[in-house]
């Protein structure tokens, strides 16, 4: 099974192109492929191009625990510059179909730089979606492990739980993060940030990923830090989004349409053997 490996500031995706690829692997053996020991590692999958409308590659993303996402802004900065390595996309605007919605992609000259016009943010319990009554989600409370969180919700295509504070750590979104992600109200689950405001065009960010958990990096994320800073009147467009793996640029305009620019890296390409997916057979047979 060919692959070919990028990340977008520490976040690593696998891309399998179908054309190379016989079929699908089933979840079982996205979860051993993903794996940092037995398999070859990485943050997601992103299966593509698949057909699609004239103009469009369609893209199907995949968490590492064998999940589906509807959308990832690393994995589409990381598919565009695939596109861009394989000669499939030059220098104009391309579009890209996921789950989540169209989004517009230009790869500048090189690679190594990838703008995303991610679509419009919504704060609507419906469209997040966030369990009762229709409205939108700001300033909200949760409840975890006895600590009060002030959270607000949004949607990019996928669903994310921001909570603004005045610290923020990697062991807090290792600590509160899955219980965010799996709390009741959000019945799709949610990926969760811990923002901290640095200045009025700047935030910075913890992450905890759904189906993936603890992450240097994030595209959707980013975007819903920002869209949520501005929102709160903390910060204003363009909003510099700062995580542990680097930084990228969101621009957010007034009707919430939201631009993302930030970096590629191509790490290396090759094949993962027949004899890995043994693993998963064996852990079949053990745990029935």
């Amino acid at each position: 099974m060919k692959y070919y490996k990028y990340h977008g500031l520490g976040n690593d995706y696998l891309v399998l192109d179908p054309a190379e690829t016989e079929r699908l692997p089933r979840p079982e053996e996205i979860r051993l492929i993903c794996h940092r020991n037995f398999g070859v590692g990485s943050d997601g999958i992103l299966w593509g191009p698949l057909p699609s409308q004239k103009g469009t590659f369609g893209l199907r993303i995949f968490n590492p625990d064998g999940s589906e996402a509807e959308k990832s802004g690393n994995g589409l900065r990381i598919f565009s510059r695939y596109l861009f390595d394989r000669g499939r996309v030059g220098d104009r605007p391309f579009l890209i179909h996921t789950a989540g919605g169209k989004v517009q992609s230009l790869v500048h000259p090189g690679g190594r730089k990838v703008d995303v016009r991610m679509g419009r943010i919504s704060f609507s319990s419906k469209d997040i979606p966030v369990k009762g009554p229709e409205r939108e989600v700001i300033n909200e409370t949760l409840q975890l492990h006895g600590r009060s969180f002030r959270y607000c919700a949004a949607t990019i295509g996928n669903p994310h739980c921001v909570i603004p504070l005045d610290d923020i750590s990697e062991a807090l979104a290792r600590e509160i993060g899955p219980l965010a992600e799996t709390d009741d109200r959000f019945p799709n689950r949610t990926n969760v940030q811990f923002m901290k405001v640095l200045d009025p065009h700047a935030v910075r960010i913890e992450i905890w990923e759904r189906g993936a958990g603890y992450t240097l990096a994030s595209g959707s994320s980013s975007c819903a830090a920002a869209c949520v800073a501005c929102k709160l009147g903390l910060c204003r467009s363009p909003v510099t989004v700062r995580m542990p793996g680097g930084e990228l640029e969101i621009t957010v305009s007034e009707d919430w349409t939201v631009d993302m620019s930030g970096p590629v890296t191509r790490v290396s390409e090759g094949v993962i053997l027949d004899e890995a997916f043994e693993w998963t057979e064996k852990m079949q047979r053990e745990n029935p």
